[in-house]
């Protein structure tokens, strides 16, 4: 069996110095530690998770409480993304992802805190969910270390998208493009991304000097193409319809999608729209969706470097609110009105 001797002799450094290299100690550098961990991943050595756990009185596990309302778990291409990201770098400083079990039949044993203690997570990672649950707010106001993902509280660190300028981007290019008449169909929840894009849409057409029509302003549903296909038919139904309409993710945007192509309606001649998130289908569409790409990598990235440096540096880790911008993918589905006529 290797040892961290064997690894310190492999390298020409002490066995303290290699000991800090996988603990992630911060009194050695960047690339000391890149070293020993590719010498120690080349020479097969796996650390003793008992014996470690008994010197640090810490698991080197983190828990990931992860639920949306359709259920759609890792099928949920943002947030699969994101905890991707999580996992990736968790594993880079030697900690392993275990999911926080949530089927009903557990539920009615244990709460989400029970639920963490009982799998003695070092911290948790949360996202995705309805943080008004009263076992959230039981985990939350815990003095487990946990890091939310899209939603903020003040006494806990977050990492979000920043959805205020996304959908500012979005609605600008759009503007820029010569429509007024833009309809949103938005997520249709009470979520905290919800709120600042709706936020922001307003604020954005408003600083544009254009008149928010209410009748374009629907609310519909996250990654449900057949709820917003019947929110485009209703869109489309009206006596002055909308000339572009942004969809709550690209997944929905397909259901409108079908709807245009029903009818043949040709995207974006005869009608443009938007989505958001910038999910890998729909950079391949003919025409790819104009969109905005969340960075879901690195948002995952920065929630485990913010939740590790709660878990063991506790009186040194601010509790504050990381913000990741996403970027503008002009895609090929807004139509520029002001090259011709508009209608």
């Amino acid at each position: 069996m290797v040892s961290m001797k064997d690894i310190a002799s492999s390298c020409g450094v002490s066995i303290a110095t290699v000991s800090k290299a996988l603990n992630n100690q911060s009194d050695i550098s960047e690339a000391t530690k890149k070293i020993v961990r590719r010498k120690a991943q080349e020479l097969g050595y796996f650390p003793n998770a008992s014996a470690r756990a008994l010197k640090t009185n810490r698991t080197y596990n983190i828990g990931a409480l992860f639920v949306d309302r359709a259920r759609n778990g890792l099928t949920h291409d943002y947030f699969a993304r994101v905890l991707d990201g999580f996992k990736v770098a968790a594993e880079e400083c030697g900690y392993d992802l275990t999911f926080i079990n949530c089927s009903d039949s557990l539920r009615q044993k244990m709460t989400y805190l029970e639920h963490s203690r009982s799998r003695g997570v070092d911290g948790v990672v949360i996202a995705h969910i309805d943080f008004e649950q009263d076992d959230v707010a039981e985990l939350l106001k815990s003095d487990l270390p946990v890091v939310t993902i899209d939603t903020s509280f003040d006494y806990k660190p977050s990492v979000v998208s920043d959805n205020v300028k996304g959908m500012h981007d979005l609605v600008s290019y759009i503007a820029g493009r010569g429509h007024t008449k833009i309809a949103y169909i938005n997520g249709g929840d009470r979520s905290t991304p919800t709120r600042n894009r709706m936020v922001s849409f307003y604020s954005t057409m408003e600083e544009l000097g254009i008149p928010v029509r209410e009748e374009y302003m629907i609310a519909g549903d996250y990654r449900n193409p057949v709820r917003c296909a019947e929110l485009t038919r209703e869109l489309l139904a009206l006596p002055d319809p909308p000339t572009c309409i942004i969809y709550p993710d690209d997944l929905a945007a397909l259901g409108g999608l079908n709807v245009f192509r029903e009818r043949g309606l040709s995207v974006p001649d005869d009608i443009s729209m938007a989505g958001y998130d910038g999910i890998d289908v729909a950079k391949y569409l003919e025409p790819q969706i104009t969109t905005i790409e969340q960075n879901a990598a690195l948002i995952g990235e920065k929630a485990a470097e913010k939740l590790i440096s709660l878990i063991e540096k506790p009186k040194t880790t601010l509790v504050e609110r990381a913000v990741v911008e996403g970027r503008l993918l002009p895609g090929g589905s807004v139509k520029d009105l002001t090259a011709g006529d508009r209608p």
